[in-house]
This record gives C-alpha cells, structure tokens and sequence, in this order.
C-alpha cells in the first residue's frame, strides 16, 4: 500500500492506494506538522504505518519531517510538482500538453506546466481561508456547507453594483458583470445573511477567477484546470466561471478536486514503487 498526505493550512488530504484502489481521507490540520500528528493520522484512517511500503507527503512544513516514519521511506515532493501532477492526473490531461493549474485552497497558487517543467506563477492570499474567516467575522458563520445554502438562497446584486447600473459601455463588459463587489452596503445595514454571503462567495470567485484568467493568458493556454476545494462551491465557481468568460477562457473543475495535491504525491509515489 501507499499513502500521500498533503498537509494543508486548513485540512490535511491523504488518499490511499491499495492495489489500484484508492480511499480518500480528510483531518484538521490542528497542530504542528510532526510525528505525533503522522501518528494522529495513521489511526485516524485505522491503518498502521508499517503496512505502507512507502510515505509521501506534501505542503506545510512537511519538508521538516525525518525521511522515515516506523522504518517506512518518505517520499517529499515540492508543492509545486504536487499541484500540477494532481492536475494532470485528475483530469487526464494529455501529455506534452502545457497547462496552467489553479491550487484554490485557503490561499491560491497558480502553476504552468509545459512538458514536465513546472514553473510556479505566482499565487493570492485569497481563497477558501479568506472566505471562511470573512463569513466568521461578518455573519458568525464559518461552516462552508453553511456558507453556501446561504449563498444559493442569497442575491448578491442587493450589495453589489453591477456595470449595468453605474456605466453605459467599458470595453467588452457585459451590464452584469461586477462594477464593484459590496458598494451598496455603504448606503445600508438592512440585508439578509444570505445576501451577505451570496456577495461574499461571489467576491473570493471573481478574484480567483481574474488571477487564472491573466496567468492563462500570460502562457498563451485556452483553459485552466482547478483543485482544492474552494472552486467546488456553487457561488464560487460561478464567480470564477464569469471572469473567466470574460477572456474566453474555459475553466475545469472535478468533484475529486480536494484531493488534487495527494493525488498528484500519489503520481510520484507510483513512479516509485
């Protein structure tokens, strides 16, 4: 067996792969990245260490940990290589093929991939982190399932101005696109949580959306390809999908997305084995 462990800010990803078949794990990163929390783990999924053959981790201070846990090999990859082989192999993208990939976790990093050279772009300190920590300050809330039942029932254009209302034409911007994320709440405390949140998870993906859409163009690619679970929220994503649009630019996303920085250590720990 083999375990790939991604040690997020927020959550810590493990998939495992047992003969071919792979089971996904999810904990709290709620404590230093060391050995006790690799034990912490390793009961948490219920399955010794010493039944791996070998260990790869990723992300955090993983770098820091010894290469061996219990007698099993550890195998550290770069962030960097992790979000893009999760990338590649999550939405099977051919080989050869240069992409860029979109690490929306609770900040975002952008990646180019042409050919096996990674190159990191550059990253936001906007994402799901942001998201969370805003809604706990503005609506005591920080439940992403809450977040986004809120969200869906919401309507964000009650805070936020919109092209359309403020300017005739400004380019190419159709009347909806987002003028100015929250500029009526200056005029009013009267909104609805749900409001607050639909603008709310509208804003973290219009902000993610306009960072992949310049790295897409700055490498000359059509498309982007997301990971981390931010994206997979339905007013996020349609955030992301409309700035998007805006430079024809087609954005992927997959519900195994969370996992995308395991999965990618997990492509290296095959190369391995």
């Amino acid at each position: 067996m083999l375990i790939a462990i991604d040690f997020g800010i927020s959550n810590t990803d493990i998939v495992v792969n047992d003969n071919g078949e792979c089971k996904f794990f999810s904990h709290p990163t709620n404590e230093k990245i060391n050995e006790r929390f690799l034990e912490k783990i390793f009961s948490y999924i219920d399955i010794p260490a010493d039944k791996f053959s070998l260990i790869g981790v990723t992300g955090g201070k993983s770098s820091d940990l010894s290469d061996e846990y219990h007698n099993v090999k550890i195998l550290k990859v770069n962030e960097v290589d992790a979000i893009a082989m999760g990338a590649k192999s999550i939405f099977k993208i051919n080989d050869g093929l240069p992409f860029v990939a979109i690490s929306a976790g609770t900040g975002t990093a952008c990646i180019y991939n042409d050919n096996g050279v990674i190159t990191h772009l550059g990253g936001i300190s906007v994402g799901g982190g942001t998201l969370q920590g805003l809604s706990k300050k503005l609506l005591n809330e920080d439940s992403s399932a809450t977040l986004e039942k809120l969200s869906l029932a919401g309507n964000r254009t009650n805070l936020d101005s919109l092209i359309g209302e403020v300017v005739n034409d400004i380019g190419s911007l159709h009347p909806e696109i987002t003028a100015s994320n929250f500029e009526k709440a200056k005029y009013s405390d009267d909104h609805s949580n749900s409001d607050i949140a639909a603008s709310l998870s509208n804003m973290v993906g219009e902000i993610i959306g306009t960072i992949s859409y310049l790295n897409a163009l700055l490498m000359g690619v059509s498309e982007v390809f997301f990971i981390g679970r931010v994206a997979n929220l339905e007013v996020v994503r349609t955030g992301i999908t409309d700035r998007l649009a805006l430079a024809n630019i087609k954005g992927n996303f997959d519900s195994q997305s969370g996992f995308g920085n395991a999965l990618g250590v997990m492509f290296f720990l095959n190369k391995k084995s």
